[in-house]
């Protein structure tokens, strides 16, 4: 007999320790090389953990066990010989595509009723369904899981959406007074310890302004389709918010610096974190040198880090070395907030959802598309001084996209040599 053992390979750099979110397999399962067995929680990503050999698999950590980085989860007994009836679980979307059009008409009567053993798994969706659940607001009861151990596959959610979901079922509230218990994952204890931290170890203040997107929203009107068709990437708002802070930070160096010891640490680069919404929470992926980035860069680089976090395939070593962060409550419907730092850094800039409002300019009332924008900065590090100087200075160059051209300066000063 041939056993392998399989230990937790380091997720990042700094990361000691990582938790066993769920077992993608049972114990005394058969699985493949490559296969994935489990997800893993660290501080900083969830990640799932491949099998480095095909076998029979026996655990050695349960789920919610937190496991040091090194220490040993799972044995692969690697001579076991593969069960008759063993599906593989990589391989079913390349049969789907290859029925033929007929018998797609006749498909099983009663795919969603067939019912899978009770287990751990059971009622526990993938991380793709789990996008899907959560962009859709769906309710796990609504679902019938069919996936290994009764977990509720990206299959189940499709075919429980095609079928229609009951009224009752979808308001959620039965007119009991029950309770449920439900275990913080390792990364969103790590999350509220940061933030607590945060607000107990930094002086954080807030400064707000506003901003008239009219002629960012009219740029856009005007270049987004040949901006899409010639970068194959949709022109929005958050390249321009980049580059405005990238070229604010620039000038405000501060706002871009971090305490260590008795120490301030100044960066003469921008690495421009950015707050993203995933099924596992919040992330903040890291756009690398946003300075030196033009906005078809600065836009692919943010969807390709967004749909990594949304897929659960982001790494850490993607969410860290950050040295300011944007968040954009707007498109929750924020209209005005104050955003917490992300430590170590100093500031965070916060948008907000752009409304119609009644504003005055050259002394008329007239209707323009507003954003508060908020700028939560630490005082030990920023005075109060830059940090309104550098808010306005975002606000101007927004006002004027023409300004990021030119390194924040007028374009007429620029012609003129001033």
């Amino acid at each position: 007999m041939s056993v392998l053992e399989m230990k937790v390979p380091s997720p990042g750099e700094s990361i000691s320790e990582v938790e066993i979110a769920q077992w993608l397999v049972s114990d005394g399962d058969y699985v493949e090389k490559d296969q994935a067995i489990a997800e893993v929680d660290s501080d900083k990503a969830t990640l799932e953990l491949p099998a480095e050999e095909s076998g029979i698999i026996t655990f050695k950590a349960e789920e919610g066990d937190a496991v040091a980085v090194g220490a040993v989860v799972c044995l692969i007994d690697t001579s076991a010989e593969k069960p008759a009836d063993f599906e593989s679980s990589t391989p079913d979307v390349v049969e789907e595509v290859k029925i033929p059009a007929k018998e797609v008409k006749a498909p099983n009567p009663n795919p969603v009723k067939r019912a899978a053993e009770k287990s751990y798994a059971s009622g526990t969706p993938s991380i793709a369904a789990a996008k899907i659940i959560s962009e859709n607001g769906i309710s796990l009861n609504q679902i019938n899981g069919t996936g290994k151990a009764g977990r509720i596959t990206k299959q189940d959610v499709l075919a429980a959406m095609a079928g229609g979901f009951s009224t009752d079922a979808a308001q959620g509230w039965g007119g009991t007074r029950n309770t449920e218990s439900e275990r913080m994952s390792l990364m969103r204890r790590k999350i509220a310890e940061r933030l607590v931290g945060v607000k107990n170890d930094t002086a954080m203040l807030t400064t707000f302004n506003e901003v008239d997107m009219k002629p960012i929203m009219d740029l856009r009107t005007k270049y987004k389709k040949v901006f899409a068709e010639h970068h194959e990437v949709n022109l929005g708002f958050m390249s321009f918010f980049t580059k405005a802070v990238t070229e604010a930070l620039n000038l405000f160096p501060s706002v871009n610096a971090q305490i260590e010891g008795k120490e301030m640490i100044l960066h003469d680069y921008a690495d421009i974190g950015i707050a993203v919404s995933s099924p596992k929470g919040l992330m903040v992926p890291v756009v690398r040198n946003a300075e030196q980035m033009s906005l078809a860069e600065i836009e692919r680089e943010i969807k390709r880090l967004a749909i990594k976090a949304r897929d659960g395939k982001i790494t850490p070593d993607e969410m860290i070395g950050g040295t300011f962060t944007i968040t954009n409550g707007g498109v929750f419907g924020s209209m005005l907030s104050t955003p917490i730092i992300n430590p170590p850094q100093s500031a965070i800039l916060g948008m907000h959802n752009i409304v119609q409002r009644p504003v005055a300019i050259n002394g008329e009332v007239v209707i323009r598309p507003i954003m508060y924008v908020a700028l939560s900065y630490d005082h030990r590090v920023i005075d109060g001084k830059e940090s309104v100087s550098f808010l306005v200075k975002v606000k101007e160059m927004l006002e004027n996209p023409e300004r990021m051209i030119f390194g924040s300066k007028d374009p007429v000063e620029v012609l003129l040599g001033l």
